[in-house]
Formats: C-alpha cells, structure tokens, sequence
C-alpha cells in the first residue's frame, strides 16, 4: 500500500470545520465566519448574464479575464492609492488559495514561516504543507501581532512572515505605525511579507492600513478576496497581487492546482467590484451594531473581551469546559487551541448572525458561565 506523504500526515482537518459540521440543524452556530448577507443583486446578475451569453464555458486566462484584474487594480487604486498593474494581479479560488499560492512559491523545506498565534488556521497548514516551519508569535494583550516580536523571531532559515489585520481570529486592528514597521522590517531582512486582508472593509475603529503601501523593495504580497468584502463566500473568488516576478512564480502554482477561478464567479466579482458599494458600508455598520451586543451582553456575564475593532469575531477568555458547555446548550463556538497554542483558555465567536440569534446565544453563554461557575 502506498503510504502517505509526510506533508500531509503534519496537518489534520480544521477545528472550525469540524465545530461547524457537528453543529446540530437547531444550533445557534458563532463557529463559522460567513456574512448573513446576499451577494449583492447586480453581482449575481452579472453571472446569469455571462452564463446566459457563453461567457463561462472555456477557461480564462490563467490570471483571470483582463477586465476583472483591471477592476482589482481600480479597487485598490481608489482605497489605498496603489498603482496596480493588471498583470501582476491572480484571481484565485477565494484567498485560501491566495495564501497557498504565495507560501508555495516562496517557501522551501525547512524554511520559516513567521505567523501570529491565536492565528488564522491556514497559516499553519498551508505552511507545513510546503514543508515549511511555522513560527508561531504570540500576540499582545490587545490580539495584535507586535513588529518587534516579528523582527525578534527572524533567523537566517526566515522565508516570511505574515499579517493579518482586521484579523481572523481576534477582530484586532493593527494601528499605522505597526503596519509601517512591518515593510520596515520585510525590507531591512530581505524577508517576505504576506499581508492578508480579506477583512479590509470591516473596520469599526482606526483605519486600513497595508504594508504595501510602505514598502520600499518587492517584499510584499497582498491577498484580498471578495467573499467577506461582498457577501461572496460561496462564489470562492479571491485574488493576489505583488512584483512581477512574484507573480509569475505564483502562477506557476496556480495553473497546475486550479488553471483559472471559476469563470461565472470572476464576473460576478468584477461587477461587485465596479458596481455600487453600499453593501460594505451597509455590512460594516450592522456588524459593529453586533459587537457592541456581544460586547455589552458578555462583560454582563463576567466574560472579559478586549473590543474588537474590525472583522466580524471576538476572543474572549473563558474558563475551562466553557465552550463544551455552550456547544451542549446549543450554541456552536470554536475553542481557542484551535488557532494555535496560544489561543488556549480563549473561544472564537463569529457574530456574523442577526441580532435576535445573537442576543438568544448571549443569554445561553451567560447560563454556561454560571454552570460552570
């Protein structure tokens, strides 16, 4: 029997998908980190339209069609003032595959891969699988990665390091000064940057910052995706965009894993991306409206969380047992290990939910809190 590779034996299925998969039909589920709501309507036009006109029926450009990446450097051009070149941006299969793509393409084995800690889930997995070695960072006690604590943990084996803010799995928003310090330290070590900024619109507090816009050499890669700018999970339509060279290395990943994002998704993506912006704006508002419930409703039970300023999750610290507790009553969180080492004594709530499931799951955490205590 052939045995399996050493890559894939270093990794095991996500703590959030299996939260998420063992959540019973009547669960309230905070696991998952999924907007509630509908893809803008002139997006999903826009793919019928192209389904309807032959538009999908044979790949596109490796890269993506030519007017979706022009839309991309526009998006980025009007947000951030960066001067993109259509060719050095790949749309991808949501910025999942960004991140796979921009680890494999830069990480050989054995080298190190800088990541926060409680971090995103793929960081660690995507690194392991390009038989790379994650170096977990803990955080500060407001959740965000501090630039020293990056700078101190690069060795001569450093490849990257990555960013992430708004951040997934804490909410916390880095400040400007550590975002510049970050294309400080990619630039002055020769080492990789990759800035993920998926949760780029979803900013309560502070503003968005990206390291790109700082940098002084090519050592930065940015993946973005539309899945949490537009409602568009489901479509898995992301994108990523550095120098040319990176690029091309980059799509040498890409073109043998995916070939090119789905078709309909890159039309819808690009009329989503052209079209009105009101559902940002519209989503931004209703989500800090929900984390200022989350907020009021845990400190009232005694559960302590640092305010997050971004994204749509919270971390609270929570005692032991407390997220089996809530998972019993029927509320779904995932517990903070599940992020990293670091994450443990924390639970990651997602309050992309309405209201009324929200203020319910609050009263039900209240009711574990006082179970356990």
């Amino acid at each position: 029997m052939t045995e399996f590779s050493s890559r894939v034996e270093r990794i095991s299925i996500s703590g959030i998908r299996k939260v998420f998969e063992a959540a019973g039909e009547d669960a309230i589920n905070l696991g998952l980190g999924q907007p509630d709501f509908q893809t803008p309507a002139h997006a999903r036009q826009a793919a019928i339209d192209a389904i309807n006109d032959g538009l999908v029926d044979a790949y596109t450009q490796n890269k993506g069609t030519e007017s979706l990446r022009e839309a991309i450097a526009a998006k980025h051009e009007r947000d951030q003032g960066i001067d993109l070149d259509p060719d050095d941006i790949i749309a991808t299969a949501g910025g999942s595959e960004a991140l796979h793509i921009a680890i494999e393409a830069h990480v050989d084995q054995g080298q190190e891969v800088i990541i926060p800690d409680p971090g995103f889930v793929s960081y660690d997995a995507l690194t392991k699988l390009a038989d790379g070695e994650p170096v977990p960072v803990p955080l500060r006690d407001d959740l965000t990665i501090s630039p020293d604590a990056v700078e101190d943990a690069i060795t001569e084996d450093t490849a990257a390091f990555i960013v992430n803010s708004p951040g997934n799995p804490t909410g916390a928003v880095s400040p400007k000064e550590d975002i510049e310090a970050f294309a400080r330290i990619a630039d002055e070590h020769d080492v990789l940057c990759i800035s993920d900024e998926v949760y780029e619109y979803t900013v309560f507090e502070g503003a968005h910052y990206s390291p790109i816009e700082f940098t002084e050499t090519d050592n930065v890669v940015v993946v973005n995706s539309a899945s949490k700018l537009y409602s568009m999970t489901g479509w898995r339509l992301g994108w990523v965009f550095g120098s040319a060279d990176r690029v091309e290395r980059m799509v040498r990943v890409h073109q043998y894993a995916q070939a090119c994002a789905s078709a309909p998704a890159q039309y819808a993506a690009e009329a989503a991306l052209t079209g009105p912006q009101d559902i940002t704006e519209e989503m931004t508002a209703s989500f800090k409206k929900r984390r200022d419930i989350l907020v009021d409703g845990l400190e009232s039970h005694g559960i302590a969380v640092p305010t997050p300023k971004g994204a749509f999750y919270a971390m609270p610290e929570v005692p032991d047992g407390f997220v089996e507790e809530c998972i019993d009553r029927g509320v779904i969180l995932v517990p903070g290990e599940a992020f990293g080492e670091h994450g443990a004594g924390y639970a990651r709530i997602s309050y992309a939910t309405d209201e009324k499931q929200l203020r319910e799951a609050i009263e039900i955490m209240g009711d574990a809190m006082a179970a356990l205590e």
